[in-house]
């Protein structure tokens, strides 16, 4: 049997397997075995597994799967990505990388990292909340009393709703307690409710500014941690230059049998 060396991370409590595979030899088709090191059970317990690897334009190449081996692109993972990138002296505090949805640029500054996200085009109003695409798929719905709300059952309705079929989306509820954003998500591809997300936090403070008028930057408290939403609004549904903002941890590293 063979040992794989990884590290632990956490985001504001999303967490991730990390591995750097920048000599190639991680099994990436093997789904049982990216489930099984995401399992809380029978393996390490992530999100999802997130691989670094060589890239030919770029300083690195983020692979991210979700706990059900789905790919997509990952906020709160992509600043853990820099953060062992620069850890493995992979990069220096700015770096270029490449992920799933595209080019990002990021830049370390003390204990934060600068993640900046795709242009976003269009916030479409839908199901009596808000959907657009900020390197995934998300919806967006603000909501009253959200300590109480029922987040695993109607996030799971809207991640598979005809309106977002077929890819799903993930889904974000909002409270607004004056100009303090609180959220919590349902995300698809974990399928469950995690304690933050970074694609999340950026479609949340889109829409907040969008729909409440709040300026740039935008704070959001989630259930994991606060992170910060920076952007420019060049003309109405059209946001250029945004950054999402928060920490990465290395919580520990170790072998795993695979």
């Amino acid at each position: 049997m063979n040992t794989m060396h990884f590290y632990k991370y956490q985001g504001t409590g999303n967490d991730f397997v990390m591995i750097d595979n920048r000599e190639g030899k991680f099994p990436q088709h093997d789904e049982k075995l990216i489930q099984r090191l995401c399992h809380r059970k029978f393996g390490i317990g992530a999100d999802g597994l997130i691989l670094l690897q060589d890239h030919d334009e770029y300083d690195f190449e983020m692979i991210y799967y979700n706990a059900d081996a789905t790919t997509s692109m990952c906020g709160n993972g992509s600043r853990c990505a820099v953060h062992l990138a620069h850890h493995l002296g992979m990069i220096g505090k700015h770096s270029q990388f490449y992920a799933e949805d595209g080019f990002h640029e990021a830049r370390i500054e003390g204990e934060q990292i600068h993640i900046r996200m795709v242009d976003v085009v269009g916030i479409e109003e839908v199901e009596s909340g808000y959907f657009m695409n900020t390197g995934t798929r998300h919806y967006v719905r603000f909501v009253e009393d959200l300590t109480d709300y029922d987040v695993m059952g109607v996030g799971k309705k809207i991640r598979y709703h005809e309106a977002f079929v077929p890819q799903g989306t993930n889904a974000s509820f909002v409270e607004m307690k004056g100009d303090e954003v609180h959220m919590r998500i349902y995300e698809k591809g974990v399928e469950n409710e995690t304690l933050s997300s970074g694609t999340g936090v950026t479609a949340v403070a889109l829409t907040v500014a969008k729909v409440k008028g709040l300026a740039s930057p935008i704070t959001i408290n989630t259930q994991g941690g606060i992170l910060q939403v920076s952007f420019r609004q060049l003309k109405d549904n059209f946001y250029t230059d945004i950054y999402m903002i928060g920490p990465a941890v290395m919580v520990f590293e170790g072998t795993v049998f695979v």
